[in-house]
């Protein structure tokens, strides 16, 4: 079997690594790690670190030649050998939970490296059914009296990352998560009221994240997270709405696919500041979401319901689908039915369509 200079200088990285899997932030087994990172320079610092380049580039401004030609190259080598293993051969590809968490030892990264967590897209136009114009709540002094003038066509953008805090948080198991996610509706087309921004929901969590291996109905569960998450708003009165609840995911994957399930648990508050004492039965009790990697589009489907039933049965459904549009420009379009859309819409029930761009999708 022939071996090309690349495939070289991966088993020296394969040598390198190995003596390093012990640091606090050891270079990956398997180079293919590297890819997932979603910052240039940090991705090449990665690939400098794996193959032990003296002088690691630690910044690169963007539209820097030289380092972009770097960059190209080394990516250009990583793309020739990317079906080979270091020392064993043919390798299987990099699941899409991998590619997100770093769950296999091969893939662990190191801390603070910035990554993508939901996607973040810019959407242009996103046009309600039914736009709230009274937003209310049972809680004392926070139901709108008089209609706010909104138009139903806006437009919406989200931006949510994460990082990892702290790898191995017991020994060589579990590691420790954050992330941000902050969701905009904009009422940039309104002159009459002066375009204000209709609702901002703010979204840090932390989260404990752990590989698993075991198999159901041809499915592998792959990952395994519980962690803490606060979401509100940031109003005043009688527009504030927030919450914090106790989270989990339980993630399998089969090639292509993605299935998460994430139940929660409201953390009770007083009922004296409590801002929206019934969101779990609007916003539901847990969420299952489908995500499929076909033919370079990415579709989403994510279904939420409150686990009760009568007259506190609600739930909603949102369909994502990111497509390729030109180069790294992707399309997105989303699709919305039921209730919660936003904080401030928990108890609203309506149909929302919106269409734009991704800049980061979830896999």
């Amino acid at each position: 079997m022939k071996h090309t200079a690349a495939t070289t200088a991966l088993g020296a990285a394969a040598c390198l690594a190995l003596g390093m899997a012990r640091a606090q932030n050891p270079s990956p087994l398997d180079i293919r790690a590297c890819s997932a990172i979603e910052t240039d320079s940090q991705r090449l610092a990665c690939y400098d670190k794996a193959v032990g380049r003296p002088n690691l580039v630690t910044a690169q401004k963007k539209g820097n030649p030289e380092a972009s030609r770097d960059l190209a190259g080394f990516e250009a080598a990583h793309r020739d050998i990317e079906g080979t293993s270091i020392g064993e051969g043919v390798a299987a590809p990099v699941s899409l939970l991998d590619s997100r968490w770093e769950l296999a030892p091969e893939s662990k990264l190191g801390t603070f490296n910035l990554r993508g967590y939901k996607p973040t897209y810019v959407l242009p136009v996103f046009v309600s059914s039914d736009q709230n114009q009274r937003p209310s709540s049972p809680a004392p002094n926070h139901t709108v009296s008089e209609d706010q003038g909104l138009d139903n066509v806006e437009a919406k953008f989200q931006l949510s990352l994460k990082t990892k805090a702290w790898q191995g948080v017991f020994g060589d198991v579990g590691d420790l998560w954050v992330g941000y996610t902050q969701s905009s509706r904009w009422q940039v087309y309104n002159k009459d009221i002066s375009r204000p921004f209709r609702e901002t929901d703010y979204e840090p969590e932390a989260l404990l994240a752990f590989n698993t291996h075991y198999q159901v109905l041809g499915w592998e569960g792959r990952l395994l997270t519980i962690g803490v998450n606060h979401q509100s708003n940031g109003r005043a009165d009688p527009l504030s709405r927030s919450w914090n609840r106790v989270v989990a995911d339980v993630g399998f994957e089969r090639p292509g696919w993605v299935v998460m399930l994430r139940p929660w648990w409201r953390i009770p508050e007083d009922r004296k500041t409590d801002d929206n004492p019934d969101i779990s039965d609007y916003m539901g009790r847990g969420e299952v979401q489908v995500i499929r990697e076909w033919d370079s589009n990415e579709f989403g489907l994510a279904a939420r319901h409150s686990f009760r039933t009568g007259d506190r049965s609600h739930g909603s459904l949102r369909f994502t689908w990111s497509f390729p549009i030109a180069g790294n420009l992707r399309g997105y379009f989303e699709a919305f039915n039921g209730y919660g859309e936003s904080l401030i819409d928990y108890n609203h029930s309506a149909n929302y369509l919106g269409l734009g761009v991704s800049l980061l999708d979830w896999y």
